[in-house]
Formats: structure tokens, sequence, C-alpha cells
């Protein structure tokens, strides 16, 4: 599938795309694997749909639970999210076809300092020829994700350092007297020319 700029950007403004949210808690995928794929089956089924109607799609996977995370699956021409479709223009020229891809999306404030995370899964010939293998990639990307939402960190806050001011008391700067030598001036003597005869 192939779009332009402009109606790329029309149609994510307008929300002109499959939508699909599937909430799902924590518990329920994280011991079965199983149940997992069949919700990965899912969102690819509906990515490949969207493609074949040549139709943008974002299909989200939202994980309750104490570390909330929620996957995704859009079709964009570049790997930034729908949320950031103003940005693309930065990147293409109008009046030229692209090249649709499929990103995977992580949004977790427990998945790294900037809460996401995006990766390409898959380009639309890719998806549209072999779903099953784009399953296998999706289940494992998920399961990926919920590890490090699971085991995440967060930074410390960096603690600000007190510092004492002191107070500098101004040192008046005491003149010093300099003795000049006296200059002499050499001066010079004139002689007067005698007048020629």
């Amino acid at each position: 599938m192939k779009i332009n700029l402009k109606d790329l950007t029309e149609k994510i403004e307008k929300e002109d795309y499959l939508q699909d949210l599937e909430t799902v808690k924590y518990a329920d995928i994280s011991k079965s694997k199983t149940k997992l794929r069949s919700y990965a089956e899912k969102m690819v089924k509906e990515t490949v749909t969207a493609l074949k109607q040549d139709s943008l799609v974002q299909t989200e996977l939202a994980v309750t639970g104490q570390r909330p995370v929620t996957f995704a699956l859009e079709t964009n021409i570049i790997n930034l999210p729908y949320s950031n479709y103003k940005k693309i223009a930065n990147f293409f020229d109008e009046g030229k076809d692209y090249e649709v891809n499929v990103y995977f999306e992580t949004r977790s404030e427990y998945v790294n300092v900037s809460h996401f995370r995006i990766d390409q899964i898959a380009t639309d010939e890719e998806i549209l020829a072999n779903e099953d293998e784009i399953v296998t990639k999706l289940v494992d990307g998920i399961t990926e994700k919920l590890k490090v939402v699971r085991t995440y960190k967060k930074p410390e806050p960096k603690k600000k350092t007190t510092t004492r001011k002191t107070t500098s008391r101004k040192k008046t700067a005491t003149k010093r007297k300099t003795t000049r030598k006296s200059s002499t001036t050499k001066r010079a003597t004139r002689t007067k020319a005698k007048a020629k005869k």
C-alpha cells in the first residue's frame, strides 16, 4: 500500500482509519502464551484487513495491572505514532507516494525514560504474505517488553545539591603611590647659518 503525505495527515487528523482497543489484565496474559497469541493474531488480522482495504489502522492492546502498558500496531510511512502526525511533514515531500509499513509501539512509564518505544515490525508486503510469522514476532515483542516493564527501575530524581552562599568581602584596593622620574627633555640647539656673500 502506498499513500501520499497529504492523504496520510488528513486521514490521521480526521481519525479516518480503523481503530480497535482491547483491554486485558496482566495476570491473564502473563501466565498463558496461547492467550497472548490470540490477542496478537487478532491485532495482525485487523492490520491485514485494513491494508487490503487500502486503509490505515491502529489496533491496541491495553494491559492493566500494577504496571500498565499499551501495545499497538499502526500503519504509517515513518516510525512516528499517530499522536505526532504533524511532525511527519518535516521528513517527507508532498506529491510523492510512500510505502506504508507496520510499526509496533509500546507505551508505559515503565518501559524507558521517554515512556515510549516504536519499532518497525513488518512492511505491508511481509504482513500480507506471512501473517503467522508476524504474529510470532509480535508475541515475542510483547513478551520481551512485558519483561522490561516488570523489571524497569525508574531513574532516581537528581537531588539538588545545596551550596552555601558565602558572602565575600570586597577588598578596597589601596592606591599605590609611585614616584615618577622627572623627565629630562633634550633641547635642540639651532645654529644660524651664515649668510652667503
